[in-house]
């Protein structure tokens, strides 16, 4: 498969000024000129807008008027509107891969200062694409038919929002959830801002809902372990470690948790973050679905020593439900599209010595909070402190583990709202005096700054100053059994010492802790933070660089509710867009292999990492699913004997493109 180039190669250049984003430092007249000189152009424009409807057509004119068989167009990111004028050159009756595209914004001005220097370079770039333009070949691009079953991985608020649309849409949906209970989160929070809804009132009906949809298949306590394939066409491997609980048997009337040896909660229940106890077999929380307790091996005395009188196994009598046998099980899926949302993990303040968490036992983080105000957490809403004493003044700390240096440069977006919702709460609850200490107020959501004016109304105050340390370090009578806040007061322009019987960290929002495996595990991209990344960060806010798999809340970035719900149905709508259409297309950049040339050495197929070239043992050569490919050219670099080439990036067509650049 050697391409010939075509030597009568009709070439139509088209020139963007792009505003003043190219203008401003490239001669674009000049280069226009310049171009209209090279072999086997026809013709050549410049344009102040070329990605517009008037430059599209002025493309479409030439084509059909000139006979021009070949396209380039000097202006911005292939990234940005290389698709564009594929399909203008479509639209003109061409095949759209015979056109070629020059970045002359990203590459040229946006990165020179000296015009001169510019206009050189992109005469340079420009003769590059021509002569390799010569080279292209008509390609198409592949069609495969898309599974309609849909995965979402995660069943906080985003799995589960957008579980809820794609079953609405009569699409079949597996929901992959590793914790015993869907909710994320949002289970744990007592309240919302700005409105003050109660979350669980919000929430515990999209979980019911979730719970009886006949289209909504949940993985509760599972996790993925492999995935492979690609868009329209994933096999999935799944996880599903033993509750010692036969969901189909369990009617969840919570009599065996009754009937446990352990008449009182022993061991921290991690629902509350230890606030409270829980026994072997339990219930996360009072709403959890599916409404199935759980039975903690490491903590269940048959499973330590057998000895357990088990009670739950009598009180579940005919039905049958505890098993104490199961053992992990694997289930395979095969979906078209994949939706992430994995949520997020809250920073942890002990990484920050100075704030005194885990030190003084009336230092809480702000998810600790959340349970001791929820009327179902452990003290059943009564803001009791860990030494017994209601607190009469609070200080809540901002930005704990967000905009600093020292641990996350970025905002975490949420903490000074969720800030003023707890000051609210608590002053509510205890009557107490509250400070809250910030850098900068951001309140820039609907009905943010009337709820931050209504809590300032409450007689809540505020300290422009982050806290240096929480010390126990008395030095007067009044200060005796009080937590010291140091804190430099910038609107004041002093240190001042505040006394307070609790601290509350507001603590920001990190990337998962296995975010980095599980990011290798579904082929993902990461931002320098740790957070997934999405294609584009306006176009293409949900879609990934892996085709068919969409990011919902915060596991690309920190986000509130709102914005995570609305992220989650723009994720299912992209999954149906591609179940509704049938089949996708993509791009031919793929490689191949000349089996003639190949020596079967095995070198691309280490390379390969999408699994898309396997040894075909009885010809000893090396195969290429394209299916599988990516055109990633990792294969085509490595290959030692020169049999793996790539379309749209032969020898002969790169070649040409640094003959231009260099001669």
């Amino acid at each position: 498969m050697k391409g010939n180039g075509n030597h009568n190669a009709r070439i139509g250049v088209y020139v963007c000024h792009c505003g003043t984003n190219i203008a401003g430092k490239v001669d674009v007249n000049a280069l226009a000129e310049y171009a209209g000189k090279l072999p086997g152009v026809i013709v050549s424009r410049e344009y102040k807008y070329m990605c517009s409807d008037p430059g599209q057509e002025l493309i479409v004119k030439d084509v059909k008027d000139l006979k021009l068989n070949r396209v380039v167009v000097a202006s911005c990111s292939p990234h940005l509107h290389e698709l564009t004028f594929r399909k203008t050159t479509a639209n003109a009756g061409q095949n759209p891969y015979l056109f070629h595209m020059v970045n002359l914004r990203e590459h040229v001005s946006w990165v020179s200062e000296d015009p001169i220097a510019a206009t050189e370079k992109s005469k340079a770039l420009v003769k590059a694409a021509v002569l390799r333009a010569v080279w292209h070949e008509e390609l198409e691009p592949r069609r495969f038919p898309v599974n309609p079953n849909v995965l979402i991985v995660g069943g906080g608020i985003a799995g589960i929002h957008a579980a809820l649309t794609l079953a609405s849409a009569g699409k079949q949906v597996y929901l992959v959830e590793r914790e015993p209970s869907i909710g994320g989160h949002m289970a744990q929070f007592d309240k919302t801002f700005p409105t003050l809804d109660c979350a669980a009132c919000i929430l515990t009906p999209k979980m019911t809902a979730v719970k009886q949809s006949s289209n909504i298949h949940l993985y509760s306590l599972s996790e993925v372990s492999e995935v492979s394939g690609f868009v329209g066409n994933f096999k999935v491997k799944v996880k599903k470690y033993p509750r010692y609980i036969d969901e189909a048997k369990c009617v969840g009337c919570g009599e065996c948790i009754e009937e446990c040896v352990y008449k009182e909660g022993k061991y921290p229940n991690e629902f509350d973050l230890g606030l409270g106890k829980r026994k072997p077999i339990y219930m996360s929380f009072p709403q959890a679905v599916p409404s199935i307790p759980l039975i903690d091996s490491a903590t269940c005395i048959e499973f330590k020593s057998h000895k357990c009188p088990k009670g739950c196994v009598e009180k579940c009598g005919d039905r049958n439900a505890i098993d104490f046998t199961q053992k992990v099980e694997e289930v395979e899926l095969e979906v078209g599209t994949i939706i992430m949302a994995t949520g997020f993990k809250t920073f942890d303040p002990r990484r920050l010595p100075q704030y005194g968490y885990g030190k003084f036992p009336n230092v809480y983080t702000s998810l600790e909070i959340e349970r001791l105000v929820n009327a179902s957490g452990p003290t059943l809403g009564q803001v009791i402190l860990r030494d017994g004493r209601r607190p009469e003044s609070i200080g809540i700390l901002h930005c704990i583990g967000s905009r600093d240096e020292n641990t996350n440069k970025y905002c975490s977006r949420v903490c000074c709202m969720y800030s003023l919702k707890l000051a609210h709460l608590l002053k509510e609850k205890t009557g107490a005096h509250l400070y809250n200490f910030y850098i900068d107020m951001r309140t820039p959501g609907k009905g943010f700054e009337e709820f931050y004016k209504r809590v300032l109304d409450e007689g809540v105050s505020f300290i422009r100053g982050k806290v240096a340390e929480v010390s126990g370090w008395a030095q007067s009578p009044a200060e005796e059994g009080k937590m010291i806040l140091r804190v430099e007061d910038t609107l004041l322009g002093i240190i001042r010492r505040i006394p307070v019987d609790m601290v509350v960290l507001s603590t920001g929002l990190e990337p998962q802790a296995d975010q980095q495996e599980v990011r290798r595990l579904f082929n993902l991209g990461c931002s320098a933070e740790g957070w997934f990344l999405e294609r584009h960060p306006k176009l293409a806010p949900v879609d990934t660089f892996t085709d068919g798999i969409f990011l919902a809340g915060c596991n690309q970035g920190p986000k509130d509710i709102p914005d995570t719900v609305a992220q989650a149905g723009a994720a299912a709508a992209q999954c149906m867009a591609h179940i509704d259409k049938g089949f996708v297309e993509m791009e031919p950049n793929t490689a191949w292999i000349d089996e003639e040339l190949c020596s079967g050495c095995h070198v691309c197929i280490g390379m390969c990492p999408y699994s898309a070239i396997h040894f075909d043992t009885e010809k000893k050569v090396a195969v290429l699913n394209e299916a599988l490919c990516k055109g990633c050219g990792s294969c085509v670099a490595a290959c030692p004997s020169g049999s793996a080439q790539q379309n749209l990036f032969r020898d002969e067509q790169l070649f040409a493109e640094v003959e231009g650049v260099l001669v």
